[in-house]
């Protein structure tokens, strides 16, 4: 620093912080040699501390306000200087400025998918992000721990390194909450407050205020999703209407993936209504009709060996002609029929000789 640049440091009596930027968590008011005249004005605004730093040890912190700065407003670093009875030359001290307000928007995610047991779909694999807002609670403990010697300090600094705590304890949380994967992006705002309620002991080590933790999203795998999509359509096929406008959503989905554009939305769309319209016919083929009498069951009586038997079904009777206990000759009547006939001259028992070869000639 030059002569003029010192000369101009001296006359400077004002010490404040204007910030201009949105992302500062912490400031180190610079001044030529850290020498601060005495009955200098200290101004700390609305969402602002003030800390003094005497040889790397934290001295006096101020609340928003104006200070004129003299040993009665700075017991500790009087202390640590030594000044049981005033001074009036200038003294030495470092001067940060914290920015106390809540810095939201924060970004945070699982740094790779979680495992959970899924009763309805077993293991799987599931991924979050969302965002968080936090708070300098205690500026002394928040510079011991994190900012050091560092002249600025924003929320990039620290961003990565909490960033990575948030995703590795939600990974510990969700497979704790025993919430069916399928119902895990209805309870965002209840993971959320889980998440807080788990990382916020951690923040406070940091001197940091961990307000407020939103889950946004989850993922689930692929396939994951398909069967949930494929097991609402089934239940849609109930609905024909709801069905018919899920398949024309589909068909018109496919068809903007299309590179035929204008033409294949066309054929999506065409076959999409196609679809719904066989569906709809297959349906009401499906409809029970009126109901109807079956038809009498058929059966007959048979002459085996001089008496009559039966009646038999035509199960029976195939039965008894595959065996040779009925043949051509065999008479047989049911109801219905006039007088006593042979089976092959039958209709309804002709088909069962039909494999059958004749009786041979003279036999």
């Amino acid at each position: 620093m030059g002569f003029f640049d010192k000369a101009r440091a001296e006359f400077i009596d004002i010490i404040q912080w204007l910030d201009d930027t949105d992302n500062t968590l912490m400031h180190r008011f610079e001044r030529y040699g850290n020498e601060i005249k005495y009955e200098a004005q200290l101004v700390v605004r609305e969402g602002q501390q003030a800390v003094f730093i005497n040889e790397g040890q934290v001295a006096d912190v101020f609340e928003p306000g104006t200070y004129t700065l003299t040993t009665k407003n700075l017991p500790v670093l009087s202390t640590l200087k030594g000044w049981k009875y005033g001074f009036e030359s200038p003294f030495k001290a470092e001067v940060y400025f914290c920015s106390t307000r809540q810095f939201t928007n924060l970004k945070w995610g699982t740094p790779g998918p979680v495992t959970m047991r899924d009763s309805e779909f077993g293991a799987v694999r599931v991924t979050s992000f969302g965002i968080y807002a936090l708070r300098v609670k205690d500026p002394a403990l928040f510079i011991k721990e994190i900012v050091g010697t560092d002249g600025n300090f924003t929320t990039e600094s620290i961003e990565g390194n909490l960033r990575g705590k948030i995703g590795l304890r939600i990974k510990e949380i969700l497979p704790e909450t025993g919430i069916p994967v399928i119902d895990l992006e209805s309870k965002v705002v209840t993971l959320g407050q889980m998440l807080k309620d788990r990382i916020a002991p951690a923040f406070e080590g940091f001197g940091l205020e961990l307000t407020e933790v939103q889950v946004q999203d989850i993922g689930l795998p692929e396939e994951v999703e398909r069967a949930i999509d494929k097991a609402g359509a089934i239940k849609a096929v109930g609905d024909l209407r709801a069905f018919t406008q899920y398949e024309t959503a589909e068909s018109i989905s496919m068809a903007a993936a299309n590179p035929g554009g204008t033409a294949g939305a066309g054929v999506g769309m065409g076959m999409g209504f196609a679809m719904a319209n066989q569906m709809a016919q297959t349906m009401s083929a499906q409809q029970p009709g009126p109901a109807t009498q079956p038809p009498p069951l058929l059966v007959f009586h048979a002459a085996l060996n001089g008496k009559q038997e039966g009646p038999f079904t035509m199960d029976i009777l195939k039965q008894k002609v595959m065996a040779g206990e009925i043949t051509r000759e065999t008479l047989v009547w049911r109801s219905g029929m006039a007088q006593w006939t042979a089976a092959g001259q039958t209709p309804e028992l002709g088909v069962l000789f039909s494999d059958m070869p004749p009786p041979l000639p003279g036999a």
